[in-house]
């Protein structure tokens, strides 16, 4: 009878591993070709040597030829497979993950920036499928983003390509990517948490501190505005707009077929969309505009498996 291992790791598995790691937990998934994921183990995220040690109870001594996809925070650096201290990942310092990989089971290994392998998962699998120009923004926590163009992904110089949520909208606002006024403080859950103390004044509420306080989260924020809380509308509303004002730069700059936007604009959108859309109009070339879909990403919760697997299908031959 055939183990358990060997059932996870069978023929259909097709050798590939996707490891998503994030700041609180860490999945393993198998795949391969165009069947989607298969999720074996999730587990909290520890040290590195936790997860090698993950690993080793779940594969087979004798499984070989495998490719491990590695999706995860910046920064890193993706060509020498080194994950750099990423905030969310305290005790991940300069950590050599896909030659520790190698070094414990042989075969490949690939690390990426997870919003770069989430856009491609998007991609082959999900809202931008069809799609040779595409911008996924993660839209989330923060404001990620990875970039298809004429049918490639776009890694840059360093593997830097796609850090929209850098991008400054104002001189003052909130602060995200470790910049005030920025796309991710304006429009990222972590930014919108914060906007209520750059409205208008004629917009704040009396007690702005208690509001906030209150109001802590972006899901706060966006439960209050269904419930006809003026300030939270007001919040979302400029968000919107400097959602719009920074989608208007990507249309100009990229003239992408679609742009997939994350979990916050699906949740929030009857209220980012009408501010998102008058900004675009006002500032986006219409043409460009008129040929770019903007729509809510596919995979929902499943996408960081995806991501892990298209990281690895991506740098193998069995991409397409």
């Amino acid at each position: 009878m055939p183990s358990r291992k060997s059932e996870i790791f069978g023929k259909e598995a097709g050798g590939i591993i996707g490891i998503d790691i994030g700041g609180t937990k860490t999945a393993i998934s198998t795949g391969g070709g165009k069947a989607p994921p298969k999720e074996v183990l999730r587990f909290a995220t520890g040290t590195p040597k936790d997860l090698i040690q993950h690993l080793k109870r779940l594969i087979p001594s004798e499984r070989k030829n495998l490719t491990f996809g590695v999706a995860c925070g910046g920064p890193l650096d993706a060509a020498s497979g080194r994950i750099l201290a990423p905030p969310n990942l305290p005790g991940w310092d300069k950590v050599p993950i896909t030659a520790m990989l190698r070094d414990a089971f042989g075969g490949r290994a690939v690390l990426m920036n997870d919003a770069n392998a989430n856009a491609l998962a998007e991609w082959k699998f999900g809202a931008g499928q069809g799609t040779r120009t595409m911008v996924f923004l993660t839209a989330g926590t923060g404001m990620g983003a990875g970039i298809i163009a004429e049918g490639k992904l776009c890694v840059g110089a360093n593997g830097n390509a796609g850090e929209v949520g850098h991008i400054r909208l104002a001189e003052t606002g909130p602060v995200g990517f470790g910049k005030a006024g920025s796309f991710e403080g304006f429009c990222s859950g972590g930014g919108i948490r914060q906007l209520v103390r750059y409205l208008p004044k004629r917009e704040q509420p009396a007690h702005v501190t208690d509001w906030a306080a209150r109001h802590s989260t972006a899901r706060d924020v966006i439960l209050a505005a269904k419930s006809g809380d003026k300030t939270a509308r007001a919040v979302l509303r400029e968000s919107g707009e400097k959602l719009g004002a920074a989608l208007a730069v990507l249309v100009d700059i990229l003239n992408p077929e679609k742009i997939v936007l994350g979990t916050l604009y699906r949740v929030a959108r009857a209220y980012l969309e009408p501010p998102m859309r008058r900004m675009l109009e006002q500032e986006a070339l219409p043409g460009s505009l008129a040929a770019c879909r903007i729509v809510t990403a596919k995979l929902g919760k499943n996408l960081g498996n995806y991501g892990a697997i298209c990281a690895a299908l991506y740098e193998s031959d069995k991409w397409n």
